[in-house]
């Protein structure tokens, strides 16, 4: 479990970064040379190996090195563990949700029945006030 928890800060960790999701996302096209996906960043290549650095050790990409061009194309098992993870937080969350609405509509209606006054009482108030009336009118 804790292996997995920290795979799982890892891919977050990577996705964090604008740059390495822009990076994940052109490889949802297909894969790609890191010349082709630093092409559109303005870095130092140095620097935007850092980047893919961070996505292979989260697992989110793969690389292979071909004689001077390495290819990264998507691996998207990594992103598994965290659609496991965020069903995982859905199922709570909609848990909770389900209950404070219970809460809240059992609210409403404690509240509505205290606001609707009982036939008992108004019957017995209406008595004391003909009685009432009925002094004052005779006196």
């Amino acid at each position: 479990m804790a292996n997995q928890l920290s795979r799982l800060d890892q891919v977050f960790a990577a996705l964090a970064d604008p740059t390495r999701r822009a990076i994940v996302m052109r490889l949802c096209a297909g894969e790609a040379s890191v010349g082709e996906l630093a092409d559109p960043f303005e870095m130092a290549l140095p620097s935007f190996m850092k980047h893919i650095h961070v996505l292979e050790t989260s697992g989110l990409v793969l690389s292979e090195k071909s004689g001077r061009v390495r290819t990264c194309r998507l691996s998207p098992d990594a992103l598994l563990s965290a659609e496991d993870w965020f069903q995982h937080q859905r199922a709570i969350w909609e848990a909770r949700l389900d209950r404070f609405e219970s809460y809240v509509m059992k609210l409403k209606k404690e509240r509505a029945a205290a606001k609707r006054p009982s036939k008992t009482v108004n019957k017995t108030v209406n008595k004391t006030t003909s009685k009432t009336t009925r002094r004052k009118g005779s006196e």
